[in-house]
């Protein structure tokens, strides 16, 4: 199987309902399907208030650009930038965002029903895994270019892109970017 490759400057953003900004949806799996079982995107947002409410969804959450929010979720308020590690949380949950300085470009992973193993985290300068089964696995290229090197395989990787496929148990997966997100699903 080859690299899906999604450039951002050609999805057409969608509105929200509430005004508050725009999402990019570079892929949902599976495709065509509304019943998804996971979805990346990228959101901006122009204005502080709620998220919408994603009942039964995981979702993961990183700033791209911008000075970052402030979200409060479960009492608690977690203040994000470019440089945090991404938050998981409960999609159903309430979820109120504050812009701290300014509208923000952010990175969502949402995934349906429990899903063991998700994982999404930053990238800067060089890392190295060997999936220990299946896995989808994405790389998301954000203010700068990366590389990705499937077995050996290279694959430039431009900014503002995204590359995704399924790679079997026991493929080993070299990156190096300063400025990108890595995410792995179930297959």
């Amino acid at each position: 199987m080859s690299w899906n490759i999604v450039h951002l400057a050609d999805v057409t953003p969608t509105p929200w309902r509430n005004g508050g900004g725009v999402t990019r949806e570079l892929v949902a799996w599976p495709s065509g399907s509304t019943d998804w079982l996971w979805r990346l995107s990228v959101a901006e947002v122009a204005r502080s208030g709620p998220f919408s409410s994603y009942e039964g969804v995981q979702r993961w959450f990183a700033v791209l650009t911008g000075q970052g929010v402030r979200l409060q979720l479960g009492g608690q308020v977690h203040e994000l930038t470019r440089s945090s590690a991404p938050l998981c949380f409960d999609g159903a949950s309430a979820v109120g965002c504050e812009l701290i300085d300014g509208s923000t470009q952010d990175f969502n992973l949402m995934l349906r029903g429990a899903r063991s193993g998700t994982r999404m985290k930053r990238l800067s300068g060089h890392d190295q895994c060997v999936l220990d089964r299946s896995r989808t696995v994405a790389v998301y290229a954000a203010g700068s270019p990366c590389m990705v090197m499937l077995d050996h395989v290279p694959l430039p990787l431009e900014a503002h892109s995204l590359a995704w496929q399924t790679c079997a148990g026991g493929s080993v997966l070299d990156l190096c970017g300063e400025d990108a997100l890595w995410m792995e699903m179930e297959a």
